[in-house]
């Protein structure tokens, strides 16, 4: 079987020709330029910017950019495929040159879920798609079942997070080809696994984004954001920017079937329309594909927004849970865990029962602004919970993980609480054996940007004690190192005490007892102190079972 989602723009392969299409509503002139032998075709704009080609014989493999205004040459933002990077030449691809092998699979409900996020350029020592493959059934026999993908969308160099890529619709060829990934989605469905993908929506990366050259209303200067100048979700020109990313989502969900979508920091998001884009791509979602399979949005949110996962999306990382975690295992008080320090235990019983810590109060941390709104009503199902993740590992200065800040016992507490408990569990690759690799902040952008980034990673942690002298900022590894990517894969010739199992036998545990057992009727019936660092906390699952916890995520035994 093959999947194709066809889209208004960018590089659409048919029968006999392919259409081109560019939305380049402030370029005085645009190009096609094919390569191989080399082909100029001048395209004109109709009134609202759009310039289209429909050519014979530009097929699936034909090289092309668009030339703007007689001189820059740039590629396709729509692009499925850039072998040459971001400033290189787009690729026509047929999407439908890929065989699915697992076609009657329809996904998993969301109460099963168990997610397991990895970085693919350091989940194995070739970083590609295809190495991962040979993995899933580790992950399977671990109890894991959705794997969780960090932003593959086309970012600059050979190494990155994939949080600044440019070119939205193209899998960065780091990776491998488009059919690759499609590889690597089928295999883990004919294994039972949801894949579920990282997308970013609230800015573009600094390097290889050419929109300003020929689409200045692709941004609205009204909004800034930490990026610059917003994504223009309201403004004029604001529909065709709203298509753009709505064919993304059905994109990534048709064509490569990933079982959902983790949406990045959508707090960052600026749109004040009736309609919000989140609003507007959750509906155009479910009208979408209403074919019977599980598909399943997730958002990360700051600003803890509940609302948004009344009806639309399934559920949020909790940030809070993390913060109120760590806060108690490590005692530290530092940047936003100061929001958590004063009482990490009453701040995780609050978000084990609750779901979110911060439901509407003042926040210090954020200068007395007002954070959050009542979770309560949730299912737990609505709160993704994590010790640790990208995040919260690779924006510390070194990278640690949290096996090298906690005691062990204090730290297997704290798993079996994670692992038992009925919201959805994440884990970030290694940690169930307990990596000592660090995961480390890594980029590859241009000489131009370079010493920028360097000085701004370092300038970060100037607040903090440690880091107040030079010579201790200077010691932060630099993420334009090569080095500072290779400390970070994962060395797979660990064995760390009995870690591992401890995992497989709690998730064996989570399979066979609670999953069963949750559903949108499970709710929390109690939570209490039982120590200074303990607790005990009692849910009311689906079936009249009671799920009862009590935890000493202390040193002291008792």
């Amino acid at each position: 079987m093959r999947h194709h989602h066809r889209m208004p723009f960018g590089a659409e392969a048919e029968t006999d020709m392919t259409r081109f299409r560019l939305w380049a509503p402030d370029a005085r002139a645009v190009d096609l330029v094919l390569e191989n032998p080399e082909r100029i075709v001048p395209l004109k704009p109709d009134a609202e910017g759009w310039c289209e080609a429909r050519i014979p014989g530009a097929g699936p493999g034909t090289l092309y950019r668009y030339r703007i205004d007689g001189e820059a040459l740039v590629p396709d933002p729509a692009s499925r495929h850039q072998p040459e990077d971001v400033h290189g030449p787009s690729r026509v691809i047929d999407p439908e040159a890929f065989d699915w092998a697992h076609e009657g699979w329809l996904g998993r409900p969301w109460h099963e879920a168990v997610i397991y996020e990895l970085h693919v350029g350091t989940f194995t020592t070739e970083g590609t798609f295809r190495a991962a493959i040979a993995h899933l059934d580790e992950l399977v026999e671990l109890g894991v079942t959705a794997i969780e993908l960090m932003p593959v969308n086309d970012f600059p160099g050979r190494r990155g997070w994939g949080y600044d890529g440019v070119l939205w619709f193209a899998p960065d060829a780091a990776y491998g080809t488009p059919d690759d990934l499609k590889a690597l989605v089928d295999a883990a469905h004919g294994k039972g696994l949801m894949v579920i993908l990282d997308v970013v929506y609230n800015h573009f990366g600094p390097e290889g984004n050419y929109l300003h050259a020929y689409a200045e209303h692709f941004f609205n200067r009204n909004h800034q954001t930490p990026w610059g100048a917003a994504v223009n979700y309201d403004a004029d020109g604001s529909r065709a920017v709203r298509d753009f990313v709505v064919h993304n989502v059905l994109y990534w969900l048709e064509e490569y079937r990933f079982d959902g979508l983790r949406f990045d920091a959508v707090h960052a998001i600026c749109d004040d329309s009736d309609v919000h884009i989140l609003e507007e791509i959750a509906a155009r979602v479910r009208e979408a594909l209403s074919d019977g399979r599980h598909v399943h949005l997730v958002l990360e949110n700051d600003a803890n927004q509940a609302h948004l996962l009344e009806r639309d999306y399934a559920a949020q990382w909790n940030d809070d849970i993390h913060h109120a975690w760590h806060a108690l295992l490590t005692g530290e008080d530092g940047g936003y865990y100061a929001d958590y320090a004063d009482d990490p235990l009453g701040h995780l019983l609050r978000c084990l029962s609750q779901g979110l810590a911060w439901q509407g109060e003042a926040s210090a941390y954020r200068g007395g602004e007002k954070r959050g709104e009542a979770s309560a009503h949730l299912s737990p199902s609505a709160f993704v919970a994590f010790l640790q993740n990208h995040d919260q590992v690779g924006n510390r200065a070194f990278g640690e993980r949290l096996g090298a800040l906690v005691e062990g016992d204090a730290l297997r507490a704290a798993t079996a609480l994670l692992l038992l408990s009925p919201q959805p569990p994440l884990l970030f690759m290694g940690q169930e054996w307990n990596a000592a690799t660090p995961f480390q902040f890594f980029c590859d952008l241009g000489p131009h940007l370079a010493d920028a980034v360097r000085d701004g990673r370092r300038r970060e942690f100037r607040s903090f004690p440690q880091f107040r002298s030079k010579e201790a900022r200077e010691a932060i590894p630099d993420p334009l190192a090569e080095g500072t990517f290779a400390a970070s894969r994962l060395d797979r010739g660990e064995t760390r005490d009995g870690w591992r199992a401890l995992h497989r036998d709690l998730l064996a545990l989570r399979h066979a007892e609670l999953t069963p057992r949750l559903g949108d009727g499970t709710r929390c019936v109690e939570a209490e102190r039982t120590g200074e660092r303990a607790l005990r906390v009692a849910w009311d699952l689906t079936d009249g079972a009671r799920l009862s916890i009590e935890a000493n995520l202390g040193p002291e035994v008792g």
